[in-house]
C-alpha cells in the first residue's frame, strides 16, 4: 500500500509513513486534550440552562462589557503595537533585542502578579493612577479604562509579534520601488506594505481580542467591578455552584467561538474552510 492510499497520509508532501503516523497520533491526543473539556462543558447543559442564564441582566451586561472592552483593547493594541512592530521589523537599532524581549514579558508573568503590578501603577494610589485622577479625572480602578489596561498588558504581545513577522515577510525593496515611482514614505507604507502584511496583523489583533475576552487575573485585581464575563462566572461559581457557573461559562465560550471564527474568516477568507485555497 502506498503512502497516498492511507487516509491519514492523504495530501502528504514528504516524510516517512511511520513518522507521519506518530505525528497524527500525537496531534490527535493533543486535540482530544483541548476539545474534550470544551465538548463536555456543552454536553452537560440542559436545553434551557444557557437560555435561562442569558436572561439574567448581570450576565448579559458582563458579556457585553467583555466583548466591548476586548474590541477596544484590540484597537489600542493595533494603534500602538503595529508601528512598534514595523520599527522592530525594519530598523536594526541598538537594544532591539531587549525591546523585543520586553514585549514578550507579559507572556511570562502570572496574571495575578500582573494585576498587582498594574494596581501599583494605575490604582487609586498608584504612581500614575493618583496623579491622572487628580489632574484629569481619569480613573482606572473600577472603570472600563482599567479593564482595557489590564487586558492590554496581557494581550498586546500577540499583536506586536504577529505584525512584526508579517512585516518581516514583506520585502523592503518593494517600498523602495514604490518610492522611485513617486510615492512618499507613508504612501508606500499604506499602499504597498500594509496590504501585503494585513493578514498577519489581523491575526495578531484576533489573538489579542481572544486573549482579552478571557482575561481574569489582572482584571479582577485591578478592577473587579464592573464585572467582565470571567469575573462574573467566578462570582457565580462561588455563590451558586458549578451548575449555574457552567451554563454561564458555556455561554461565554459560545460567544467567544463565534466571534473568533468570524474574525479568523475575515483575516483568511475561504482559506479558513478550504485549507490552502488551491
Amino acid at each position: 500500500m502506498t503512502v497516498a492510499a492511507r487516509p491519514w497520509a492523504a495530501g502528504v508532501r514528504g516524510g516517512s509513513p511511520a513518522v507521519l503516523l506518530v505525528a497524527w497520533l500525537c496531534g490527535g491526543l493533543l486535540l482530544a486534550f483541548i476539545l474534550l473539556p470544551l465538548i463536555q462543558l456543552f454536553a452537560v447543559q440542559t436545553g434551557g440552562s444557557m437560555l435561562q442564564v442569558a436572561r439574567q441582566a448581570d450576565v448579559r451586561d458582563a458579556l457585553a462589557l467583555s466583548v466591548g472592552a476586548s474590541l477596544l483593547t484590540a484597537f489600542v493594541a493595533g494603534l500602538f503595537g503595529v508601528p512598534l512592530a514595523y520599527l522592530l521589523a525594519r530598523v536594526n537599532f541598538r537594544g532591539r533585542t531587549a525591546v523585543a524581549a520586553a514585549i514578550d514579558l507579559p507572556l511570562t508573568v502570572p496574571h495575578t502578579v500582573a494585576g498587582i503590578a498594574l494596581l501599583m501603577v494605575f490604582g487609586r494610589h498608584g504612581v500614575l493612577g493618583e496623579p491622572l485622577e487628580t489632574l484629569f479625572g481619569l480613573r482606572f480602578w473600577g472603570t472600563l479604562a482599567g479593564i482595557v489596561v489590564a487586558m492590554l498588558f496581557v494581550s498586546v504581545p500577540y499583536t506586536v509579534n504577529a505584525a512584526r513577522i508579517a512585516f518581516e515577510a514583506v520585502d523592503p525593496r518593494l517600498e523602495m520601488v514604490a518610492r522611485t515611482l513617486g510615492m512618499g514614505p507613508l504612501q508606500a507604507l499604506w499602499r504597498v506594505t500594509l496590504p501585503l502584511a494585513w493578514r498577519g496583523i489581523a491575526t495578531g489583533l484576533t489573538l489579542t481580542f481572544a486573549r482579552s475576552i478571557s482575561e481574569f487575573g489582572a482584571v479582577v485585581i485591578l478592577v473587579y467591578y464592573p464585572m467582565t464575563a470571567p469575573v462574573q462566572i467566578y462570582e457565580m461559581f462561588l455563590n451558586y455552584g458549578l451548575e449555574s457557573a457552567s451554563a454561564a461559562a458555556a455561554l461565554l465560550l459560545l460567544v467567544s467561538l463565534v466571534l473568533f471564527i468570524a474574525f479568523r474568516h475575515f483575516a483568511y477568507g475561504r482559506r479558513l474552510i478550504a485549507g490552502s485555497g488551491r
